[in-house]
């Protein structure tokens, strides 16, 4: 005989505490454009949310140690002084003096251009 009660096509399943938990997403999975799609759109929300944030001292830190250990290490091994002085010296002084400038220079450069962006957003917000 031939059922006459059409099949339930999806589970159901419930835990212990007799919630039922929905399964994932059972449709066809995305295509490869439709991922590219949703891909590229999550990388402009985090580039937007990046330049949106107001710069720090402690980016501008970050940033100036890692300019300042690459040139300590570039000085080095490249930097020759003259009689009497000590090349690890020498390099650690210049080092530290690059940071130090670096600290200063990029947090306000870089704050610079997030007053302008902020700016130039607005302006657009206001002329809609």
């Amino acid at each position: 005989m031939a059922q006459t009660k059409r099949k339930r096509q999806t589970k159901h399943r419930g835990n212990a505490a007799g919630v039922i938990e929905a399964r994932g997403r059972t449709g066809r999975p995305p295509s490869a454009e439709e991922k590219k799609r949703s891909d590229r759109s999550e990388r402009e929300r985090r580039r937007e949310e990046r330049l949106n944030r107001k710069p720090t001292m402690k980016g501008a830190v970050q940033r100036a140690l890692l300019a300042g250990v690459f040139m300590f290490i570039f000085l080095l091994v490249t930097f020759h002084p003259k009689a009497g002085q000590s090349r690890l010296v020498a390099a650690a002084v210049y080092a530290v003096v690059a940071m130090l400038l670096y600290v200063a220079l990029g947090y306000y450069i870089e704050l610079f251009l997030w007053r302008r962006r902020m700016a130039k957003k607005q302006a657009a917000a206001t002329r809609r």
